[in-house]
């Protein structure tokens, strides 16, 4: 819509990308070397500048399908009341050509980090690589960014003494199933779980969770399962008991009143 063509729209894209960093100016000769006219790179340079989606409609051609696009969204935004923290910067381009649509970073609110996360749209990215043609969107989170923010605002959790109320394991591999099943009682009971679904000895299992801060381990093992039941250890007193896999909702209740 603004003339680009497409055999040069990636080069493009990445020249644009480096206004984060440099100005518009710095940029404008390597656009005229693609090859550009004049005319485009002026609309391009006015479309980048443009902070609101009314000012960019009136650019773009009336039919515009990105005008369209960017009106949705920013509908959805206010529908999922989250308008307030979504803005429209139409200078904001992925270096990654692949994208098809709406592409977005996020901030942190006082501006001082650079991107925590960014993404976007990409219609062609799976046929690509030899898939269907699948709509697809996604992003990407910058780890050392979170962290850096995190500290900034002493939020970072310590993932030490996590304090779950419950660690499950299974002693072997067909019985992951059935853990996966315990785990999804207690959870729905309203127990934080961690659940391991790992080759681990015993022992490891009992110092992760005493680790972790856990209150109560459970064990399933092949024996127990035969007769419907679980072990459950309470890591406090060291007591261990076999509970019905169909009474763990009253073992819950139990354990829950007595403490």
């Amino acid at each position: 819509e603004l003339g680009v063509p497409e055999e040069k729209f990636a080069a493009t894209c990445v020249l644009m990308d480096k206004l984060e960093k440099v100005p518009i100016d710095a940029i404008q000769g390597d656009l005229e070397e693609l090859g550009l006219e004049k005319s485009t790179i002026e609309k391009l340079l006015t479309v980048l500048t443009n902070k609101s989606i009314e000012s960019i409609s009136e650019v773009l051609p009336p039919e515009s399908q990105a005008v369209a696009e960017l009106s949705q969204l920013f509908k959805l935004c206010e529908a999922y009341g989250i308008s307030d923290w979504v803005m429209f910067d139409a200078s904001v381009i992925r270096g990654l050509a692949y994208y098809t649509g709406v592409v977005f970073e996020a901030f942190d609110r006082q501006g001082v980090l650079r991107a925590i996360a960014g993404g976007g749209r990409y219609d062609k990215l799976l046929e690509t690589f030899g898939g269907d043609p699948t709509p697809a969107a996604g992003f990407g989170f910058g780890d050392a960014v979170i962290v850096e923010l995190l500290k900034e605002r002493d939020v970072l959790p310590s993932f030490e003494g996590s304090g779950y109320d419950t660690v499950v394991f299974a002693m072997s591999e067909d019985l992951y199933s059935v853990a996966i099943e315990v785990a999804s009682k207690l959870r729905a009971e309203g127990q934080t779980v961690d659940l391991i679904l790992e080759k681990k000895k015993t022992k490891w299992v009992f110092k992760h969770a005493s680790r972790n801060e856990a209150r109560y381990c459970v064990i399933v093992a092949g024996n127990e399962y035969e007769n419907g039941e679980v072990s459950v250890k309470d890591l406090s007193v060291g007591e261990q008991k076999a509970v019905k896999i169909d009474a763990l909702r009253d073992w819950v209740q139990e354990v829950s009143e007595s403490e």
